[in-house]
């Protein structure tokens, strides 16, 4: 793994929520630390209602990760564009993160309960 990312099992269980609506709720999250930023939550694929999330054209590279692929949330307020994003192919070093899913904590409510 890179030096300054750090992936590990968090405790509890997160839930993520859009639109007043629970998209998913997670035992297995992830959380990914990358150098001074804050911590990252991913959650399994699996733990998430993949029917509200449509997949968009946009990608971004890290060079320490890989390629992100973005998803935007249908809710009943809207649909927030680009608001997930996931690496389905990750760099090795990361690969734990695979099958995961991401979310912008400005555009969605992701917490520990």
């Amino acid at each position: 793994m890179t030096d300054h990312i750090t992936i590990r099992p968090t405790t509890g269980t997160w839930v993520v929520r859009a639109g007043g609506a629970v998209l998913g709720e997670s035992a297995q999250a992830l959380e990914l630390i990358e150098g001074d930023r804050p911590p990252v939550i991913y959650f399994p694929r699996g733990d998430i209602a993949m029917t509200f999330l449509d997949r968009t054209d946009r990608t971004t590279v890290c060079p320490f990760k890989g390629t992100a692929s973005y998803y935007a949330i249908a809710s009943r307020s809207g649909t927030l564009d680009n608001a997930v994003w996931s690496y389905e192919d990750p760099h090795p070093e990361v690969s734990a993160i695979k099958g995961y899913l991401s979310f912008y904590t400005d555009r969605v409510a992701v917490e520990q309960v």
